[in-house]
Formats: C-alpha cells, structure tokens, sequence
C-alpha cells in the first residue's frame, strides 16, 4: 500500500481516489498524445488506408484507437473525415467498430494495475523523464513522456485501488452497492456517469479499481457487468455532440455508433438476463481469484463479439441512418478537409490542412484559366464567377490561417512545425495566382474598352501559356499530394519553356511594334499580361521546389 488505509478517514479515501483518478486520466493524456507522436507517420497511413475490405477498416479502427487509447476520439476522427467528404459512410462503420475493439486495452492495462508488476510498472514514470531530458531527438523524447504517462498511469491506479481498499470507505459505501441489483438501474447509471464525465476509460477503471478492492456491486454476479454496458452506450455522447453543426453524413456517422452499441448492449443485456450466473459460470472460473481481469475480459468479449456479429450488417446500418437522418438541401454545406475534431492529434490534422492548401490551390488554378479565357474571348460575363472565386479563396485562406494557428497551440512536434511552415509558403504562392487572375480581368476590361486588338498568333500563344501553367499544375498536385517527387524535373522544364515563351512573345511583340505590325496602345496590356503569365509559371515552381528542396517533406 502507499499509506495505511486503517488510519484513512473516508474523505480522506475519496480525496485521495480522486487523486488517483486524476493521475490516471492524465497519464492515459500524456501517454496516448506522444505514442501519436512517435506513430506519426502510422496514424497518417492508417486513416489514409482506406479499402472497400471491412476487415481492413476494423483493423485500422483497432489500431488507431489502441494508440489513441480513446474510442471517444477516434470515433470523433472518423466524424471529421466523413464530415470532410474523405471517408465513406460504410467505411466509417467499420472502423467504429473497430474502435470499439481497440478501446478495450484501456481496460486490459487497467487490469494489469492489480498485479505484482504494477509496482515496478510505476518507477516508467521516472524513467521516461530521464529520457526526455537526455535524449534530443523528438520521437526519443516523446517516447520518453509516453512512458512516463504509462508509469502515471499505474501510480494513479494504485492511489485509487488502496483508497478503495481503506475499510472505513469499504463500510460506507458497500452496504449501498450490495443493494444496487437493479438491472436497468445499474445500465442507466453506467450510461449516465458515461456521458456526464464523457469516458468511458474513467468509468471503467473505477469498477475495475472497485472489483480489485473487494467491493462487489449488487452482490457479485453478473450485476457489475450491467454497468459496463452502459459505459459503452454512455461513451457515444461525445461523437454526437462532435456531429453538431457538421453534414448529414457526419450525423449519421455518430448515430451509427450509438446505433451499434447500443444494439450489442441490449443483445448483451438480454444474455445476462437470461443466464444469470453467466459471471459465476465463465469469466470467474476462467480467471479465478481475478476480479479485475474478470471485467476486463468482459469488456474486451462484449466489443469483439459484437462487431463480428454486426460486421455483415454495416450496410444495414448505414440505411438504418439514412433513412433517420435525411440529406440537407444542395448548398447548405460547404465540404472542408480542416475540421477541429482532428486538432488532438497534430499529423493527422496537419495532413488535412495539406489536403485543404491543395484545395485552395486547386480553386486558385480554376479562376486563373477562368480570367485567361474571359481575355481570350474578350468575355466579361464570367467576372461575376471569377470573382465570386476569389472571394471564396480569400475565406478558404483565413480558414485554414486560423485552423494552423489552433494547430500551433496544440505542442506540434518539429516536424509538424516544419509541415506549417510549408503550408504557409504553399498557399502564399497559390494566393498569388489569385492576384494574377484578377490583373487578368482588369487587362480583359482596358481590352474592351478600348477596342484593343490582338493577332490570332498571339491569341494561340496565350493559349500555349495557359495550357502549359495547367501542365505545371498537374505536377505540382501530384508532388504535393502524392510525393511523387521525381516530377520536379517536369516542372523545370516547363517552368524554362514559359520563360522562353514569354521572352519570345515580347521580342516578337517589339518588332511588330518597329514595323508598324502592332498598335503601341496594346504594349502596356500585352507586356504586362505576358509577364503575369510568366510570373504565375514561377509561382507553381516556387511551390514544387518549396516541397521537395529538404528530405523533411517526405514525410508530408
């Protein structure tokens, strides 16, 4: 014991269970936030891996929340990318469920704090800090605190086992749990106390804590096991107040989690019913003399049979919420890759602000042929849409600022700070090409007005520029996106092609203007218009070299 439990009065057992909670819930933190950290690169490829294979779903549902150590998380991830329009319905539901398969190691590690190596377990907490401080490198270092929250992890499971084990508190509060025996009463408070604190982990911990300090809920047998359920229809609450304010498919998203656990709860409910010393009968003989371990198990045999029970059913599911969730009209939703349920964990949220720089860029790319066309076909009628582009370019762009400087509050690592720092020069460059199209417009206008003419030749060479600055793009999207760095070739070889272009349209233009061939009233808009053509080329080669000059950006 870490103190004399006899001489414990009962506030101070409950002060210090609460401690203990405490301490545990931050460990789970500071554990689960650098083992993402250190699983950077993982959790990207995970939740970038996406199949039409349930299996694979589930098992990346798994995983991810087995770092995370939060289905509540994950499942709000899973939200975000819905919301964001990256991530199918269906796909979506299996890795709920595979989420609810990963959140079991909580309990599991929870467990592990009623053996002998839970005292040794504890001195991680003095070890990671060590490697911390002499280790620089940063996966060192957050494998370092990470093993340290596990160590705080175990301390504060200690702290709450012997504050349990105090038997002025035992006396207190047994008498009170032994006449808990009502099945619905013990769900309801499961899901109640679930959803008030929003974990499940901390619910959880608790009966374990409970069970391994002696103190039986309704008397034993299969009544603790009521509570778990309703721990796990309790949890959903926090993917559906994440739902709030996001698209139809997103809504949907949560209900299915709800939808799912609430399912195998009554499925589940309806066995213990039914099988009244299921406890006595399978999990205490399995692990006899392991109270701890027996609900622990219980809850890791709830979430997989379940899944493997509603796995052929996913796609009942999702008509299942369809139906109870209708789309919202066209128009009422803007898709967005940023979403601020993914701001927990850095990679995945900054690999989302790459997917929306290159959006913005995309849109940029759009208004820029869009003003080159309207100057072709001395068109005015597409300046309303090409404006109204720029207009949504400019609130994409305050957007993702302000979705970069959350980012920044959240302790990125140098890598992510260095990913910033990239996204930033990125859309600087593609917001450029927003200035270039609206210089665009204003030449198309100085070209009405005043009846301004221009040769079919020079129209084709404006035409070669606008194709090649498209080419230019095409790479540039592949390199930022797809890493296929090797086309930075292609780029400086187009990038040299619009330079020569550029330089040979405006001697050409010279001499025309010596032969009298040209009316000196087009230099001012022909020149200037070559230029800003030439120099939105330099642009899309500034961000292809942005991206690949330093080995960091593979990691993108």
């Amino acid at each position: 014991m870490l103190f004399n439990t006899d001489s414990m009065t009962i506030l101070q057992s409950v002060i210090c269970l609460l401690v203990g909670l405490g301490i545990l819930l931050v460990g789970f933190r500071l554990l689960s936030e650098n083992i993402q950290k250190v699983a950077n690169k993982g959790l990207k490829k995970m939740f970038n891996k996406k199949s039409k294979n349930y299996f694979a779903e589930v098992g990346i549902g798994a995983a991810a929340t087995a770092i995370m150590h939060s289905s509540a998380a994950s499942t709000v991830m899973v939200v975000g990318f819905v919301n964001a329009g990256v991530m199918t319905l269906h796909q979506a539901t299996a890795m709920i469920m595979g989420a609810n398969i990963g959140t079991t190691i909580t309990a599991q590690i929870a467990a592990l704090g009623t053996f002998d190596v839970s005292t040794y377990a504890m001195l991680l907490a003095i070890i990671g800090v060590f490697v911390n401080m002499i280790f620089k490198k940063d996966s060192v270092k957050a494998l370092g605190l990470g093993l340290s929250g596990l160590g705080l992890v175990f301390i504060g499971l200690k702290l709450m086992s012997s504050a349990m084990s105090a038997s002025d508190l035992k006396d207190a509060i047994n008498p009170f749990l032994e006449n808990c025996s009502n099945p619905f009463l013990l769900l309801f408070a499961g899901m109640a106390i679930t959803a008030l604190i929003q974990s499940s982990t901390a619910v959880t911990t608790i009966v374990i804590s409970m069970a391994a300090a002696g103190i039986s809920v309704g008397g034993g047998g299969n009544h603790v096991l009521f509570v778990i359920l309703g721990s796990n229809i309790g949890t959903c609450i926090t993917a559906l107040i994440s739902s709030v304010g996001t698209n139809a498919n997103a809504k949907r998203a949560s209900l299915i989690h709800l939808l799912f656990n609430l399912a195998g709860a009554i499925i589940f409910f309806i066995i213990l019913m039914a099988w009244p010393n299921f406890m006595d009968a399978t999990l205490a003989k399995w692990f006899a003399g392991k109270p701890a371990t027996q609900i622990a198990m219980f809850h890791t045999l709830f979430n997989v049979t379940c899944t493997i029970i509603f796995m052929p059913f996913i796609s009942l599911f999702v008509k299942v919420s369809t139906w109870m969730i209708k789309d919202v009209k066209k128009g009422a939703y803007q898709e967005s890759y940023i979403d601020e349920r993914f701001l927990k964990s850095p990679s995945i949220a900054l690999q989302q602000a790459t997917k929306e720089a290159m959006r913005l860029g995309k849109l940029s790319m759009l208004t820029l042929s869009m003003s080159i066309d309207a100057f072709v076909h001395k068109d005015l009628k597409l300046k309303d849409d090409i404006y109204e582009n720029i207009k949504d370019i400019e609130t994409l762009n305050q957007n993702l600022l302000a979705y970069m400087v959350k980012v920044s509050t959240n302790q990125p690592g140098r890598l992510e700070e260095k990913t910033m720092s990239k996204i930033h020069q990125v859309t600087n460059d593609f917001y450029r090409e927003v200035e270039i199209a609206d210089n665009m417009m204003k030449y198309t206008k100085t070209t009405i007005d005043n009846e301004l003419v221009f040769s079919e030749k020079v129209i084709e060479q404006i035409k070669t520029l606008q194709d090649d600055l498209l080419a230019q793009f095409a790479n540039v999207e592949e390199i930022y996106i797809n890493n296929r760095f090797e086309l930075i070739k292609n780029v400086d070889e187009l990038e040299e092609e619009i330079d020569n272009l550029r330089s040979l349209m405006i001697a050409q233009h010279i001499e025309r203007l010596e032969k009298n061939e040209c009316s000196p009233a087009n230099s001012g808009v022909f020149i200037n218009l070559v230029s800003n053509l030439e120099r939105a080329g330099d642009h899309l080669n500034y961000i292809a070299h942005t991206i690949v000059e330093d080995d960091v950006n593979k990691n993108y």
